[in-house]
């Protein structure tokens, strides 16, 4: 939008638990007007107040519908699920107006997100913030509610989860800034979980290509699809805690990698962060024919099952899916007769590093680290810039210790 060419726009999203209390909103408003200040034009996109158990978190809202009907409607668990954003977004403005700032509230549709018409995981099709700039030229703060977007037919959708992350690239994007803000409670990217890795460290600078890795592989802190977006719009995208003003981590893709980073194991930047996912189940299926097996990945799509960690032989197809998924596929399987086995409660841990493919010994390294550990691998992949490695979910915070011990993590610095 040349609207938004012409203004100093900056993008700022603040998640749940940045807006969960009175108290937090008020910290929030003071980086806002803190930005005002600066001489921004600030656009604001807010989550849902807290998290799961929270009275207007996104899945309190949907355990409401679930108490009254187990079969839920999707189009009206869309309608409820967007009404969380509204909420805080709501009592965000009027916070921002209590401390003096002139603001408003426009919902996903009303900032001009216009969406497919998948219910609960929408892809957005047109942006067109004609309504935002004309708040912004007026001076005002527009809050935006994030998650949520419109269909052509006026129907209400919802983004997946992760979307407040999307919906403010996306608006980043239709408003051409350069710089997008997500604040959470986090210090920023870090090197891993710091839940379960006490020596984490938070990266300063990082590539998009690394931190899609990262969160595709089970990083939370931003969603993937919000990274491809800003990639492919070329916007920085920084993470910031909203309780700690610090640098945090900056996501942008002008990285010129020093080739001896990635000549020897032995040099602590070989790998960037190491990522986790848990609630992962594992299928083998034994002895199917090609062409039914084909049968079986067409009833898996239709059933939205995402695959993962495929391995394909001719007698064996090796594959995980997410846990509550599992009884579908079973379900699946049945129909058609054929031999297979599960192993529930599994966990992918990931280590992501650009150019990691290739680089003789690393797979051995990984191996010999959990062997030495007594974590039983059950199944491997790998890309340009990842390698996997299925484990039982016990044992998922011991692999992601002695790895990130094994490759010095504790120890790195900016990637640039």
């Amino acid at each position: 939008m040349m609207g938004g060419l012409e203004m100093n726009i900056l993008v700022q999203k603040f998640g749940g638990t940045s807006v969960e209390s009175h108290q937090k909103m008020i910290e929030v408003s003071n980086i806002i007007k803190d930005t005002k200040e600066k001489g921004y034009d600030v656009v604001v996109v807010v989550s849902a107040m807290g998290r799961s158990g929270s009275p207007y978190a996104t899945d309190t809202l949907i355990e409401l519908c679930k108490q009254a009907n187990e079969v839920v409607s999707d189009r009206e668990l869309d309608l409820i699920m967007s009404c969380g954003e509204i909420i805080s977004g709501s009592i965000l403005v009027h916070t921002l107006k209590r401390g003096g700032l002139d603001s408003i509230l426009l919902t996903g549709g009303q900032a001009g997100i216009v969406t497919d018409e998948k219910y609960g995981d929408a892809s957005v099709i047109q942006i067109d913030p004609i309504n935002v700039i004309e708040n912004l030229k007026e001076g005002k703060v527009v809050v935006v509610t994030g998650f949520q977007g419109i269909t052509r037919s006026g129907e209400v959708t919802t983004l997946g989860r992760g979307g407040s992350d999307t919906s403010a690239v996306i608006l980043g994007a239709g408003l051409n800034v350069k710089v997008v803000e997500i604040y959470t409670d986090v210090d920023g990217i870090m090197t891993a979980d710091p839940r379960i890795e006490d020596s984490a460290q938070v990266i300063t600078n990082i590539n998009y290509d690394e931190v899609f890795q990262m969160a595709d592989k089970g990083a939370k802190v931003i969603h993937p699809r919000a990274v491809e977006i800003a990639k492919n719009n070329n916007i920085i995208v920084k993470i910031k805690n909203t309780f700690n003003p610090s640098e945090g981590t900056s996501i942008g893709g002008c990285i010129t990698h020093n080739i001896d980073t990635y000549k020897s194991s032995k040099d602590g930047k070989l790998i960037t962060a190491v990522a986790h996912k848990n609630r992962l189940t594992q299928i083998l299926i034994e002895n199917c024919q090609e062409e039914l097996f084909t049968d079986i990945l067409t009833d898996i799509e239709k059933n939205n099952i995402s695959m993962d960690m495929i391995n394909f032989f001719i007698k064996e197809k090796i594959f995980t899916i997410d846990s509550d998924k599992t009884n579908i596929l079973k379900q699946i399987l049945d129909s058609y007769k054929v031999e297979y086995k599960i192993v529930k409660d599994c966990s992918k841990v990931t280590l992501i590093g650009s150019k990691i493919t290739g680089i003789p010994g690393v797979m051995a390294q990984i191996v010999k680290t959990l062997t030495k550990e007594n974590i039983k691998i059950l199944q491997t992949s790998d890309s340009h810039m990842t390698i996997s490695i299925l484990v039982e979910e016990n044992n998922i915070k011991k692999a992601v210790n002695a790895l990130h011990r094994e490759f010095r993590l504790s120890e790195i610095k900016a990637i640039y």
